[in-house]
């Protein structure tokens, strides 16, 4: 079909995973971000209803999948969906956070929209926000210093993003290309958090991170 190849095109070189669901939920459309992102090819999703996939979670626990599509019903009725987090699994039945945002395509019929999803794995920049929650709600961690203060009040939720593909040993390029940003713009990131962070190097920073962030916290996030 002419508009899935128009679709194809205009999705290909984004890192952000985008699917594309239809009055039902069935997913019409999987990126290849999206593979890379949950591990799911386009051939095992094509067809099956997004909530499947997703089963999708709040921070609570809440689902957010479900049918009646709660987000198709806001954009049917012409109300703006803010992006919002979801919890769900990949098929490897790894825990990721995505940050979702969408875009609706209304029907003349007034029928529920056809929607493009797009979203990015902001599981780092959640487990680095958990746990400096957790270490300021138990009082400043001995031999921390100001580090969790630091990382709570002085880093936007972009730079976490950057902090935590860092730790990943993630290259300035890959995380342009992870977050649909230019290199430049990460270099400036980058001197932001060394800024903050009192830092002079991307081994400091991650290390300074790493205080923060006990391999089996990370783990279990």
């Amino acid at each position: 079909m002419k508009w899935q190849k128009d679709m194809a095109q205009l999705f290909a070189n984004t890192a952000d995973g985008v699917w594309v669901s239809g009055p039902e939920g069935e997913i019409f459309f999987w990126n290849e971000a999206a593979e890379n992102i949950l591990g799911y090819s386009a051939a095992e999703v094509a067809g099956r209803p997004c909530r499947e996939i997703f089963c999708g979670r709040d921070g609570s626990g809440n689902r957010i999948c479900s049918w009646p599509c709660p987000i198709k019903g806001q954009l049917r009725e012409g109300e703006a969906v803010q992006h919002f987090d979801m919890m769900t699994r990949t098929k490897a039945g790894e825990t990721v956070w995505l940050d979702v945002s969408c875009i609706s395509f209304p029907s003349n019929d007034g029928r529920i929209p056809t929607v493009v999803h797009l979203f990015r794995d902001v599981t780092a920049a959640r487990q680095i926000g958990a746990l400096v929650r957790k270490q300021l709600s138990q009082g400043e961690p001995a031999g921390l210093g100001d580090s969790a203060e630091g990382l709570s009040d002085k880093l936007t939720q972009r730079e976490l993003e950057v902090i935590g593909l860092m730790r990943t040993g993630a290259t300035t390029a890959d995380i342009a290309d992870r977050l649909s940003i230019s290199r430049a713009t990460v270099r400036n990131h980058v001197q932001n958090i060394f800024s903050k962070l009192k830092v002079h190097s991307r081994l400091e920073a991650v290390a300074y991170a790493n205080r923060l962030i006990p391999q089996e916290a990370a783990a279990g996030a």
